[in-house]
């Protein structure tokens, strides 16, 4: 065997065993931190099931972070740390969502009282609507349906690949083209 070849062969196995070593520190983390980081998370998220998802999150971020860790002191402070803040953003996350539902139900619960004029007068105005957007030119219209769906200037700008800066000013002539033509259309001058 070729010196070269023997300190390739060294090189290998040292790495080889540097993951091993890495791996053995991380099944140690989860072992010894594994219920801290659960009751912290339970903690805050008052549901079991919601506890296993977080504590889950927090080793994954521990694996793929465990670089940024000098030391084993830093170890379960770090945990807790991380535990407490994915936790609080999944309360927020479930608050945010279940506000979003109860919205929806709300919204449903209003229309949800058709009757046949009522309903031909929804189709009518959104006839009206269709035909006074037909009536803006491009880009215009599209600005001001990305802006109604709400949509940044900067997400507008990258989807339709225009200049930011006139984002604003396209947005506010869509609108008054839109007044506009919505009023001649609807009988009625806006």
């Amino acid at each position: 065997m070729t010196e070269s070849a023997k300190i390739l062969m060294d090189a290998m196995s040292q790495a080889g065993t540097a993951a091993t070593q890495e791996k053995i520190v991380f099944d140690e983390a989860f072992t010894l931190h594994h219920r801290t980081v659960f009751r912290a998370a339970r903690s805050v998220v008052q549901d079991t099931m919601l506890a296993e998802d977080v504590t889950q999150e927090v080793f994954l971020r521990l694996y793929n972070n465990m670089d940024a860790i000098a030391n084993e002191e830093m170890l379960r402070p770090w945990l807790i740390r991380v535990a407490l803040n994915v936790a609080r953003n999944t309360v927020r996350g479930n608050i945010r969502a279940n506000t979003r539902e109860d919205n929806y139900v709300k919204e449903t619960d209003e229309t949800s009282d058709f009757t046949p004029s009522k309903e031909f007068e929804q189709k009518e105005c959104a006839r009206e609507v269709h035909r006074a957007l037909s009536l803006i030119k491009e880009p215009l219209r599209s600005c001001l349906v990305l802006k109604q769906q709400g949509l940044s200037y900067k997400e507008i700008a990258s989807s339709l690949d225009l200049n930011e800066t006139s984002i604003g000013t396209f947005v506010a002539r869509a609108r008054q083209e839109f007044v506009r033509h919505y009023g001649k259309i609807g009988g009625k001058t806006v």
